[in-house]
């Protein structure tokens, strides 16, 4: 293929685009824009951290002012954004929509209206993560920086969308912090105060998941359906709750899966790291799995008792565990084995030899002085 065929590409693709009920509605109405989308997110950034974000150095006989010019762009492009994502939905052409243009600016201003609930929520997120992470040196360092703090910012925003029933842009949002942080929260989730994930990378969290205040969670950690029940076509049926309930002062640690819209973590209770749940907990229950069994190799190897020490444990044989502090001897090579046991039998034979000349000894020295001396035989002269 060369250039001049880029032409007949292009109208393959055309043909395909026309036909397509995707591309369709996406050529005749409005669509919000995935630029625009970051730019109000970075707005309100600004705005529910003032000072840590765009200008800093305010002073604060500036600072109502400067709200003041940042809330009045935010509101312009939220609303062009939203105006956008209904015309979409409703499908009337872009011409004269002014219906869909009042809700934008309608549901712009109740957004905006939020902001400083959304603030005090935040507030109280980033004391969560200050006492509940050792590393963590100080607030600044978890504005600036914390993956999980920025999530659960969009997701503040994004949720106040959901509730307004704003389609397209919630979930553009969410997702675009999914993108840059790792963190999946879908917009409809409810989360209450002091919410705080610790690291973050491949959380999950669904759609009708009611999380209460004080939570904490790890990487990891997936908050799901357990299954999709459908209706007699074969339909998904999408308005039930199919995500889990965690109540008041849960923690959830790492690797950790819990699934199905009946399941409740009862207040106060702890789940450790890679357990699978499906059923609910009661109030202040602790949840582990059992500890599993390591093999190297394929051999097993033995568990330190509580408080014990794991140096000198070692493999023993195939299926047999060995005994923590007690190791066990070394095998030694074929070819040492055979040194060994040639010079055992040389040590033996030179015992052996040594015994016998000293048996001989004896018999000679037998009769004698005791001084070692052969005793001479005396013989009858001749005469």
């Amino acid at each position: 293929m060369d250039k001049r065929q880029l032409g007949k590409v292009s109208r393959k693709l055309a043909g395909i685009c026309r036909k397509s009920k995707f591309f369709r509605c996406a050529s005749r109405y409005s669509v919000p824009s995935d630029e625009s989308v970051k730019e109000i997110l970075a707005l309100f950034q600004e705005v529910l951290f003032i000072g840590y974000f765009g200008k800093q150095d305010i002073p604060d006989w500036d600072l109502e002012p400067h709200l003041h010019v940042h809330m009045s762009e935010l509101f312009d492009a939220l609303s062009s954004q939203i105006a956008k994502s209904l015309v979409h939905e409703c499908q009337r052409p872009r011409e004269g929509c002014d219906l869909c243009q009042a809700h934008g600016e309608e549901n712009a201003a109740a957004v905006i209206g939020k902001i400083p609930e959304i603030r005090r929520l935040l507030e109280g997120d980033v004391q969560a993560a200050f006492d509940g992470d050792p590393a963590a040196k100080s607030f600044d360092e978890i504005i600036f920086s914390y993956p999980g703090l920025r999530a659960i910012m969009v997701h503040r925003v994004a949720h106040e969308l959901y509730l307004l029933e704003v389609p397209l842009l919630p979930r553009i949002m969410s997702e675009y912090a999914h993108a840059i942080t790792g963190i999946d929260i879908h917009p409809g989730a409810t989360i209450g105060r002091n919410f705080f994930i610790d690291h973050g990378t491949g959380v999950v969290i669904g759609e009708t998941t009611l999380i209460g205040d004080n939570v904490k969670i790890y990487q990891g950690v997936t908050l799901g359906a357990l299954s999709f029940p459908k209706d007699e076509r074969g339909n998904l049926l999408r308005d039930i709750k199919r995500h889990p309930t965690l109540e008041d002062n849960v923690t959830v640690y790492s690797g950790t899966t819990i699934l199905g819209g009946d399941t409740v973590i009862g207040r106060g209770s702890t789940v450790g790291g890679n357990v699978w749940l499906t059923t609910s907990v009661p109030p202040g229950t602790k949840v582990v799995i059992k500890t599993p069994e390591l093999r190297m190799k394929g051999e097993l190897i033995g568990h330190a008792r509580p408080g014990e020490s794991m140096v000198g444990v070692r493999a023993g044989k195939s299926g047999r565990k060995a005994t923590a502090g007690k190791p066990r001897p070394e095998k030694t090579s074929r070819r040492a084995a055979g040194k060994k046991a040639a010079g055992k039998k040389a040590a033996g034979k030179e015992a052996a030899g040594k015994k016998a000349i000293g048996k001989k000894t004896s018999r000679s020295t037998a009769g004698g002085k005791g001084f070692g001396k052969p005793a001479r035989k005396r013989t009858a002269k001749r005469r």
